[in-house]
């Protein structure tokens, strides 16, 4: 793999390949050079990320020439009791940072309105077997979670309703009128099924993010710590800004 970006700065090569670059704009050229990439290699499947991380990285994808008319995007997560029509849900958030400039052939996301959570929890887990994820995009809590994987999460959990947990809940709330307004659970994608992507590229940028990146990256791994399972992962790519590496050894 050549990336063309001369900003980049290896500053691990194990399994795990951790990328230091200037700032957030970087780091989204870079992600799209290695989608890019993937789709040049036949990549057909694309597992989606939202909140304030990967924006950057889909403007760069709409102002590319890629086109998705024969791709499937597959979401990590949804809120419950919200569905697309919801300023707040990640539906709606998806559609007004990529689909609506970038149209897929299918997007998957949770339906957050399901009557029974439980079917829906089993119907996202059939989509993503019968959708192997060529590559998923992921960003990182500042406690480690990933998706809505909070600490604590099993790793062999695959698609299910969590309870978000108080910094997570404060985290998000940053979205909405008040704190009191943001959901109490989310529909996630589960550790083990993030595990079974080919590939995972995680972002992460900002100071506030410095801890989680330390942990997950020289830390051991464990379930208080949900991101450091990546360790595991025979191809993970991160990409990290120099806030967010301040503490890496």
């Amino acid at each position: 793999m050549v990336y063309t970006n001369k900003q980049c700065q290896f500053i691990k090569e194990t399994i795990m390949k951790v990328i230091k670059v200037a700032n957030q704009l970087e780091g989204a050229k870079l992600g799209l050079e290695i989608l890019t990439e993937k789709i040049a290699a036949g990549a057909k499947t694309f597992g989606l990320a939202t909140g304030s991380t990967p924006v950057e990285f889909y403007n760069q994808i709409i102002n590319s020439d890629l086109d998705f008319t024969d791709k499937t995007s597959i979401n990590l997560d949804e809120y419950v009791g919200l569905d697309g029509s919801d300023e707040q849900s990640y539906r709606y958030f998806m559609s007004q940072h990529l689909f609506n400039e970038k149209p897929f052939k299918e997007n998957f996301l949770p339906n957050g309105k399901a009557k029974d959570l439980d079917a829906e929890v089993k119907a996202y887990d059939d989509i993503i077997a019968t959708h192997p994820i060529d590559l998923q995009i992921l960003g990182i809590g500042q406690n480690g979670h990933i998706g809505f994987n909070e600490p604590g999460t099993p790793f062999d959990v695959t698609t299910h309703v969590v309870d978000l947990t108080e910094s997570t809940i404060k985290a998000n709330s940053r979205y909405f009128e008040n704190e009191d307004e943001v959901p109490r659970q989310a529909v996630s994608m589960g550790i083990a099924s993030i595990l079974k992507s080919k590939t995972l590229i995680l972002m992460a940028w900002g100071e506030a993010k410095a801890e989680a990146i330390k942990g997950m990256i020289e830390g051991e791994v464990t379930e208080s710590l949900p991101a450091s399972v990546l360790q595991q992962h025979d191809d993970v790519i991160v990409i990290i800004d120099e806030a967010a590496a301040s503490l890496l050894n």
